[in-house]
């Protein structure tokens, strides 16, 4: 049986989501670890992406498989194993072909930046202490901007071995909410480039404090070339919010955020 599982995780302390040979701790590792001592099997996980060291995620979907029985309170015996720092949701029972990974149909990323210190969002947020040299504005054009593009060869980190830089953007906006002095970058597509958020996010607070002009970007994205400046802005701030997947029927129009088979309790 194939079964996926639904989680948020706090990335502070890991090396993000993915394990690695002589570097720990790492999310999958110790989800995997705990999985395997409460079933008494090895379980192998495959996650819905591979998260930056200090990176979050408010909603993340992995899958395994497994031909045995849960114990009774399965899911609480496990977050009660688990580091706080990790916590399951639900876990559900899909099709064996069902990928974690490869099926996913959109991914939403938010990165948050506090305009004044806030130590009591120390590793939640981004604190951005050049306020007075940022114009909005600007910040929010640049965003739009990338809307009217598919390819983002300028925003991928260098040495990346994938084959397209084409990605769907259907959101790429800033928030800012003046009760919480808090700016919050949404942005979601089919697909990201490994380190693009962040990239984007950085070209984004250069076009806004005027390090960088929206002729700068345009040509960049035109001629898919580096920008002269690129600024990568730090892992703190930035969560995984959300994964959807096509419905049960295999159709496309009505995307649904997680399938809907029989939950396991």
């Amino acid at each position: 049986m194939r079964y996926f599982a639904e989680l948020a995780y706090r990335g502070t302390r890991y090396l993000g989501w993915q394990k690695q040979p002589g570097q720990e701790p790492t999310v999958q590792e110790a989800i995997e670890n705990a999985m395997s001592t409460i079933l008494g099997a090895d379980i192998e996980v495959v996650g819905c992406g591979r998260t930056d060291t200090g990176v979050h995620a408010r909603e993340y979907v992995l899958h395994f498989d497994f031909s045995g029985e849960f114990p009774q309170g399965f899911l609480t015996r496990l977050n009660k194993f688990l580091p706080p720092d990790i916590a399951f949701r639900c876990l559900y029972s899909v099709p064996p072909e069902a990928h974690a990974r490869f099926d996913a149909v959109e991914r939403s990323y938010e990165y948050h930046i506090d305009l004044s210190k806030n130590p009591f969002a120390t590793d939640l947020a981004w604190f951005f202490p050049f306020r007075d040299r940022l114009d909005y504005e600007r910040t929010r054009e640049a965003a739009t901007l990338l809307l009217s593009y598919e390819e983002f060869f300028p925003f991928c980190k260098s040495n990346t071995d994938v084959h397209t830089m084409r990605c769907s953007l259907k959101r790429s906006e800033w928030k800012k909410d003046d009760a919480t002095d808090r700016l919050t970058f949404h942005i979601t597509s089919n697909r990201f480039l490994r380190g693009m958020v962040r990239l984007v996010v950085g070209m984004c607070l250069n076009v806004g404090m005027g390090q960088v002009t929206l002729d700068e970007v345009k040509k960049a994205m035109d001629t898919q070339t580096r920008l002269a400046k690129s600024w990568s802005v730090p892992p703190e701030g930035l969560y995984l919010c959300g994964i959807k997947y096509p419905p049960p029927t295999g159709t496309m129009e009505e995307s649904v955020s997680r399938p809907i088979p029989p939950a396991v309790y």
